[in-house]
């Protein structure tokens, strides 16, 4: 099976590395727009309240990036715990409506779960390119 092969791909690292960037960027501009708009339309903050609300997730997603640059196996361990630590939440708050539960798992959990994964195989990736190298 080739996704599971011990051969360098380059190519695939990283697009593997480039996808796992976008799902965090996108993911973080989602949370910045959908905590604004909630603050400022739907609890009628003032503009300067909502905009320092939203900066919370921008700072979350500038430094999950910043990590995810460097340390992609740290950036991969952070995005499950922060997963894992949505559902614990959902289930201590708890979520007892289904939707939540839907919702939270498709614009938050199972992207930042893709992400991780992407992160964990585009490392794996690099490892096995730096052992060939080191091979020759």
């Amino acid at each position: 099976m080739e996704l599971l092969s011990r051969t360098c791909n380059t190519e695939r690292m990283n697009v593997e590395r480039l996808v796992a960037r976008i799902f965090v960027a996108l993911g973080g501009l989602f949370w910045v727009a959908a905590v604004f708009g909630a603050n400022f339309a739907y609890e009628d903050k003032a503009l300067s309240d909502s905009l320092g609300s939203a900066l919370i997730p921008l700072a979350i997603t500038i430094v999950a990036l910043a990590i995810g640059w460097f340390y992609e196996v740290l950036a991969s361990l952070l995005l499950t715990a922060g997963a894992v630590g949505v559902i614990v939440y959902g289930a201590i708050v708890p979520w007892d409506n289904l939707g939540i539960w839907i919702t939270m798992s498709a614009v938050l959990i199972a992207p930042m779960l893709i992400a991780a994964l992407l992160f964990m195989l585009a490392s794996r990736m690099q490892k096995i390119c730096t052992l060939e190298e080191q091979a020759t």
